[in-house]
């Protein structure tokens, strides 16, 4: 059985969804709408010499043709986060240089998607290419550039004097090894799409997928010279996304500059061969790690050395050793990112940006330690639990990870774990049992929410922060319902829209921590406002009044509690898994997760957020995988059916609990984030778990039957 504690509302949205009334990017209603078809290089690295759009201009329903040679007029915009921010700092149809395959180099318009397409295929392009670079262990490597302001570099204890082999001599054990991810795609069930609507020269109307609605109202208005409030986002639901759909990518922009030309509203839609090159990707990591311990299993230091990819367009690195510093305690520790540039398009953030890659190689890491030094893996984690951030030197606040430890291996029954290899079969298959450490840091921002209490008893809660399929309208409309007093069907919710306050950004698990504080100051300030401590007596004075509502505006954001604890959400996972021998054939048979996320406001979403995550950690550990075409640089999948990842028979019940207690110091509702924790972990609980059925410690992901044979 599927087991959470605490009770759990069904989703606010659900019905929409499933009923097909909720309204996503593309399918806006708009008259006068044309659309456009991207025409993208079909080489990786070089120039375009001649390009000849007159048998696309030929087809009389198409009405323009645009290239590097007439491309509209965009602004270069600050791309500093704050201000504006867009994932490919080089702009759609800069020029006529080539740096990856699949680059955006024209866009066809004309009255209908499929002329545009025809026309798009018409379109000839001569290249003068150059040998492209698209294999990691070609590239050239370099110590990574700062991060959010923070060096990829660190460096304690003796590690600091550069001299990791005194460190490491006194170590009754240590342990070596080097473990590499492939690159992932997002692959949300929502492709990437936008209509662009100006409403005049200087009023721009976005429909499009956005995890961040103020930002992306920022960033067009910047694009286009505009005034911020001459630019709408609207965004009211979410197809998935996993951090691909935060900002504006070139084609969104591409389409805003085209529609302002043509005085047209219009869509463009990316196929599913367009975004695997044009929509971001997580990039390929190699990490070589290093661990010395004591007999008694503590640690003595961790060296984690990092490499990723980025593309010539922007630079984007996965940070993988920022969350080191964060699990173990040990008194010397070194972190290293090197970062290479390489002809693909830009990677980005993918849920759990370096947390995920980063634990898989330390809790793969760390289970060797504890082979190698004949300690069960659960205490090895529990003797080395650090109170502090090693790098920021501030204690954790509401830390339960021993509490997810415990729990976890009490509900698995891993008590009962052979203590060798192999030794565990059913049916004829091997059966193995493997457990990881899980993690996320708590984020949190700014938000602002109006609730207006309605004459005819019903509330409104007003915010432009967006629901990406994580359960954000759920959570705002239980907690304005518990703080109203009021059944939960008699709130409604608008979000997604930057005509609204702004609500925050859908990304990095915030967007929970960062709404519900303001959703309840909004709620107490509404009730002040009518001088009264329950929404029906509000109801009663509007009725008696006339008016026709109460409305109030309030604020929440981050104090100085950053300053003086560490903020992190914790858990652990077990796993079971079965391996025909023969055919190589590999089953997750059973899992278990325990999670501590400070207070559990649904723990219906929240749980089905956990799975969530398992599930696409299964996949990056089983089947995930974006190759490039070594000579024309494309990446050999192209759809869904050719990216693989987890049906419903490949996974089994999940089993998820949550422990600890509300994280007051992070906020006055005790919340963190959950959206991301779930899948951090999980390709290292099954990777031990197969070595404990096997005795094959496998350090390369995806691990696929040929690596089991």
């Amino acid at each position: 059985m599927n087991q959470v504690t605490g009770t759990g509302m069904n989703r606010k949205d659900g019905r929409a969804k499933v009923t097909g009334t909720a309204t996503y990017g593309a399918e806006h209603q708009i008259s006068g709408l044309v659309h456009g078809y991207l025409v993208t290089a079909n080489i990786a690295h070089g120039q375009i010499t001649h390009i000849d759009t007159q048998a696309a201009l030929a087809i009389p329903e198409v009405i323009a043709v645009f290239t590097h040679k007439n491309a509209p007029t965009i602004s270069k915009p600050t791309n500093n986060f704050m201000t504006s921010k867009i994932y490919e700092a080089r702009l759609p149809l800069s020029d006529d240089q080539i740096h990856y395959a699949g680059q955006i180099i024209g866009l066809v318009v004309a009255d209908t998607f499929e002329q545009a397409r025809h026309a798009a295929h018409l379109v000839k392009v001569e290249y003068t290419p150059q040998k492209p670079i698209v294999e990691a262990a070609k590239a050239t490597y370099k110590e990574a550039p700062p991060m959010f302001g923070e060096a990829m570099k660190f460096e304690k204890g003796n590690f600091a004097s550069g001299d990791l082999a005194s460190a490491m001599e006194s170590a009754a054990a240590t342990i070596t090894a080097t473990y590499t991810t492939a690159p992932e795609l997002h692959a949300p069930m929502e492709p990437h799409a936008i209509i662009a609507h100006w409403q005049a020269s200087d009023s721009l109307t976005v429909y499009e997928p956005s995890q961040w609605v103020v930002g992306s109202q920022r960033t067009y208005a910047e694009l286009f010279g505009l005034p911020i409030e001459q630019v709408r986002i609207v965004t009211p639901f979410i197809g998935g996304g996993f951090g691909s759909k935060a900002f504006p990518w070139s084609h969104g922009i591409l389409c805003a500059a085209v529609a302002r030309e043509l005085q047209r509203p219009l869509k463009v839609v990316l196929s599913r061969r367009q975004m695997t090159a044009n929509a971001g990707h997580r990039s390929e990591t190699e990490q070589t790690i290093s661990l010395g311990a004591n007999t008694d299993g503590s640690l003595i230091g961790i060296d984690h050395l990092a490499k990723s990819s980025t593309s010539p367009v922007d630079v984007f690195t996965e940070p993988c050793t920022g969350i080191t510093p964060a699990m173990y305690a040990a008194s010397n520790l070194r972190l290293q990112q090197e970062l290479a540039v390489m002809n693909v398009g830009v990677p980005t953030f993918m849920r759990a940006p370096g947390e995920n890659p980063g634990l898989w190689a330390l809790e793969s890491a760390m289970d060797e330690l504890a082979w190698k030094l004949d300690i069960d893996p659960v205490e090895l984690r529990l003797k080395n639990e650090t109170t502090e951030h090693q790098r920021r030197n501030l204690p954790f606040s509401a830390k339960h990870f021993g509490e997810c430890l415990r729990v976890g291996a009490e509900q698995f029954g891993w008590q009962d774990r052979p203590k060798q290899v192999g030794s565990l079969t059913r049916e004829g298959k091997l059966i193995g049992w493997g457990m990881a450490a899980s993690t996320f840091p708590a984020l949190r921002g700014m938000a602002s929410v109006t609730v207006r209490l309605l004459a005819e008893e019903t509330v409104e809660i007003l915010t432009s922060g967006n629901d990406m399929g994580t359960g954000s309208y759920t959570i705002v409309a239980g907690t304005a319902a518990q703080v109203l007093g009021l059944p939960v069907e008699q709130i409604q919710v608008k979000m997604g829209d930057s005509l609204l306050p702004n609500g925050g950004m859908a990304g990095g698990s915030q967007m929970t921590a960062t709404l519900v504080p303001a959703v309840m100051a909004a709620c107490q300030k509404v009730l002040k406002t009518a001088n009264t401590t329950t929404a029906q007596s509000a109801f009663a004075v509007l009725q008696q009044s006339g008016e026709k509502a109460f409305e109030a505006t309030a604020s929440s954001a981050p104090g100085d509690e950053g300053n003086k604890w560490a903020f992190q959400s914790w858990g652990a996972h077990f796993c079971e898994v079965s391996i025909d021998e023969e055919i190589a054939r590999l089953r997750v048979t059973r899992w278990v997760s325990v999670m501590n996320i400070g207070r559990v406001m649904n723990a219906k979403t929240a749980a089905s957020q956990v799975r969530g995550g398992v599930i696409m950690g299964i996949g990056q550990a089983l089947m995930e995988e974006c190759s490039f075409d070594p000579n024309l640089g494309y990446p050999v999948v192209y759809d869904l059916a050719t990216y693989h990842f987890p049906s419903h028979a490949d996974i089994p019940r999940i089993q998820v609990t949550f422990v600890g207690e509300p994280d007051y110091n992070f906020n006055q509702a005790g919340v963190r984030g959950v959206g991301e924790i779930g899948i951090t972990g999980v390709s290292a609980a099954i990777a031990n778990a197969i070595y404990h059925a096997t005795g094959k410690r496998i350090r390369n992901l995806p691990i696929t039957p040929d690596k089991l044979l």
